[in-house]
């Protein structure tokens, strides 16, 4: 079984079936792929909700998360090694603590942010 993270885009766009998630859509929902999704992507979307920057509802996303046998990946001080060893080719701190988690565990990534495969081989864009 192969283990992926998806990254807060890739998860919205899984929720809202959104044309950018088609090239992997497949993947995601086969048997014999492991989907987690990260608690610092949860933290990501309730701050862009309360900043009014995403109009989601916050349940139905966990809800959703549940239902599709996501597994929610917790932010631990395990990742923090591989996160301060990160260069800094952007500085998003949510994406840095992603591909930390990715690079610990490892797993694959996966993302719309082509930057980010320049952090990693485990870095999937779609």
């Amino acid at each position: 079984m192969t283990q992926y993270l998806l990254d807060t885009c890739a998860l919205i766009w899984y929720f809202e079936d959104a044309k950018q998630i088609a090239p992997v859509k497949e993947l995601i929902a086969s048997e014999d792929s492991e989907i987690f999704i990260s608690t610092a992507s949860l933290w990501e979307i309730v701050i862009k909700i309360r900043s009014g920057k995403l109009d989601l509802n916050l349940d139905i996303i966990r809800l959703f998360i549940k239902n599709n046998a996501f597994i929610e990946l917790p932010v631990t001080s395990d990742y923090t090694k591989a996160y301060m060893e990160l260069p800094k080719y952007h500085n998003d701190l949510f994406d840095h603590m992603l591909l930390a988690q990715a690079i610990t565990c490892p797993m694959r990534l996966i993302t719309g942010d082509e930057i980010l495969a320049e952090y990693s081989s485990l870095v999937m864009v779609i």
